[in-house]
């Protein structure tokens, strides 16, 4: 054997092989960044199974930072020339320290001859002699200053510093918020000096908050979180001299700072450089770079903080910027979500909203429970197409239009027809979706009409799970009217779902997909009998992966839990077209008031009745009804054929009519009118008296 066969150290290959304890497999693929590994390489990396992601930046923070550049530039180099690679580096051991570990592979080309994959082995390496380790491991100097290199790589580690500033910088330029500008100097400030904490401060309104924090338990946090600036002696300093402040060990700080040593016990640091950012001349905070041992700062790393420093200042002033402005643009937006759900009689309903993970502008989803007349109540989710102040704004007016069409008491399909007019006259550029839906409690019936949104689904009490079949309509904006309207018979203790297509759409799920599986976890949670509706919500959010996924769409999910009137807290009675109409009326109240325990409301509704079925009789056309509904108010309801809604209006004192309406507003809580299928109805609500003897209702 030659010596060129041989290691430096006199070994040949075949002992420098067998000194290498694990070997494992890896495979990269570079196109979507997983990286695949076997037991063995987990065993080698020191990383448990389920501790693993699979992502190619977790494996890269276990090399050490000094070696990951030559790494990346050996797996550049194979991927560009086709080759094998082979190289050498420095992991993390799991207790501390590092080791030095082997990767040996090749390059997989894709049917275009393109490099898409590396593959191959990675296997643990003996330790080096102490003579040679020199050249792997950093030595800490005896001022405590930058690791002490052999001088044939002090080249090499200059130019490794080069680049890692210049990543920062690049980092830095492509931050957006503040808790970004933390990630990169956590991800690239502190390995470039060894440092192991850091945190970023404000000042607002003479007190002290995180920007974002790492390396610091929270207990450590809340001792200034809010508290007043004079509470933080080494932040106040720097920022008001406008000079780092360079703290070598916890003797140091407690001698500067004795007030301090409860912070300092917390903490579990032992030195400290204090940053002043300053940007366009304004001291907008300040960077605590913090390490877990005593640390001297040579001028050289003194004045490279200090550089860096202006760079993070410079980030933070723009990402402050972004975070007011995106902090009001959801404020405005959840400003205009409804704050609180009603608990209505026909049902009960909880409702989250998530805003897009990804891009910096609020979105345009909505939605609303409106309780009408007769205790029905509708629903109603949309969503305005596009993302911007803009699209909020129309988000708010559209629910602003909606509540006012279903005060008119218009049926879905009408008021779709309207709100199309309102989105139409905005502009060709907006669109939105929206479906809304009208439940009866006394017949259990669910009134639908949609405008290109995706259909509810719906679980019954047997835990039957459909996705609701309506004609698909345009969305708002593009549609012709008419707009057709589907009825639904839904059971009692039935749960209603209404959802935008963020739910169930995402860049890996298309919407087909995304419903199927909603409709099987609905199906779950129907199983198990769930009642608590916030859970449910939870649920679905967790099971759908909207809570946590990566996305550019809002999300709405709105679940509601049906109920239905028994039958014998509804009374209907037919009436002649004759005068003697509004005597029977009375007779029939009375009666039935005497039932229900309810006796000294009938004075009061046997003249409501009277007004109201007299001037049915006198004014409008037959058939005519009357419908008294127990809940938590007394509903009295007199339907007729006649289109023409009554209106109150004021009667001169010549005027034999116009009265009774008058009488009507005074007696009631409530009066109005709507449309029906075949004509009309006029209702008054009357507050039930509150007794001990009387049942509670839903």
């Amino acid at each position: 054997m030659g010596p060129d066969e041989r290691s430096p150290q006199g070994r040949s290959n075949a002992e420098d092989v067998g000194s290498r304890v694990r070997v494992g497999a890896w495979d990269w693929d570079v196109a979507d960044g997983a990286v695949a590994w076997d037991d063995s390489a987990l065993d080698v990396f020191g990383v448990e199974p389920g501790d693993w992601q699979g992502e190619a930046a977790a494996w890269q923070r276990l090399v050490h930072p000094m070696d990951l550049p030559r790494v990346l530039k050996c797996v550049e180099e194979a991927s560009r020339t086709h080759g094998a690679y082979s190289v050498v580096c420095r992991i993390r051991r799991h207790g501390g320290g590092y080791r030095r570990v082997e990767f040996r592979g090749h390059c997989a080309l894709d049917g275009q001859g393109a490099s898409n994959r590396l593959f191959g082995t990675v296997s643990e390496v003996a330790e080096q002699p102490a003579h040679d380790a020199a050249a792997w491991a950093p030595q800490q100097q005896p001022n405590g200053g930058l690791p002490r290199v052999l001088p044939d790589e002090a080249h090499g580690l200059a130019a490794d510093r080069t680049d890692r500033i210049a990543a920062m910088t690049l980092a830095l330029a492509s931050a957006i918020t503040g808790q970004d500008v933390v990630n990169v100097v956590h991800d690239h400030m502190l390995p470039l000096f060894g440092a192991t904490g850091v945190g970023i401060w404000v000042e607002e309104a003479g007190r002290v908050y995180a920007v974002g924090t790492a390396g610091y338990s929270q207990e450590f946090i809340d001792l200034f979180e809010g508290h007043p600036k004079e509470d933080t002696p080494p932040a106040l300093e720097a920022k008001r001299d406008r000079v780092p402040i360079f703290v070598s060990s916890p003797e140091e700080y407690l001698r500067r700072y004795p007030g301090l040593a409860h912070a300092l016990a917390l903490s579990g640091k032992k030195a400290w450089a204090f940053l002043p950012l300053i940007a366009s001349g304004r001291v907008i905070g300040c960077a605590v770079i913090s390490y877990s041992r005593p640390h001297l700062f040579p001028h050289e790393e003194r004045t490279l903080l200090t550089a860096l420093s202006a760079l993070v200042a410079q980030a933070l002033a723009r990402a402050r910027l972004y975070d007011a402005e995106h902090d009001r643009a959801r404020r405005l937006q959840q400003g205009l979500l409804p704050r609180a759900l009603p608990d209505t009689p026909a049902l009960t309903a909880a409702a989250r909203y998530l805003p897009a993970t990804e891009g910096t502008e609020v979105g345009g989803d909505w939605y609303d429970v409106i309780p009408l007349s007769g205790d029905r109540v509708a629903l109603v989710v949309g969503d305005v197409m596009g993302h911007g102040l803009s699209e909020a704004a129309t988000m708010g007016r559209l629910r602003t239009a909606v509540r006012t069409l279903a005060d008119l008491e218009l049926p879905p399909d009408e008021l779709l027809y309207h709100l199309n007019d309102l989105v139409g006259g905005l502009g060709d550029d907006f669109y939105a979706t929206c479906l809304y839906a009208v439940y009866d409690p006394t017949s259990g019936v669910c009134s639908i009409a949609t405008a290109g949104h995706p259909p509810p689904a719906v679980a019954d009490a047997t835990g039957r799970v459909r996705l609701l079949d309506i004609p698909a309509n345009p969305p708002l904006g593009a549609a012709a009217p008419p707009f057709d309207t589907s009825e639904f018979d839904l059971d009692d203790g039935s749960l209603l779902l209404l959802y935008t297509d963020g739910l169930v759409e995402s860049s890996t799920q298309d919407i087909e997909r995304g419903m199927a599986r909603l409709a099987e976890r609905l199906r779950a949670i129907a199983a198990k009998g769930h009642t608590d509706l916030d859970a449910v919500c939870d649920d679905l959010l967790k099971t759908m992966g909207a809570d946590r996924r990566p996305t550019d769409d809002d999300t709405v999910l709105l679940v509601a839990r049906t109920r239905r009137h028994a039958a014998e807290d509804i009374a209907t009675w037919h009436l002649p077209t004759e005068p003697q109409a509004a005597g029977t009326a009375r007779h029939h109240v009375r009666d039935q008031l005497c039932a229900w325990g309810l006796e000294e409301l009938s004075p009061t509704t046997e003249l409501l009745v009277s007004e109201l079925v007299g001037n049915v009789v006198r004014h409008a056309k037959g058939p005519v009804s009357l419908r008294l509904l127990r809940s938590r108010t007394l509903i009295c309801e007199v339907t007729d054929g006649s289109a023409s809604l009554p209106r109150i209006r004021r009667a001169a004192e010549t005027d034999e009519d116009g009265r009774g309406l008058q009488l009507i507003a005074m007696l009631a809580e409530r009066w109005g009118a709507r449309y029906t299928p075949d004509g009309k109805c006029i209702w008054t609500e009357q507050r039930m008296p509150v007794t001990e003897s009387r049942r509670p209702l839903p």
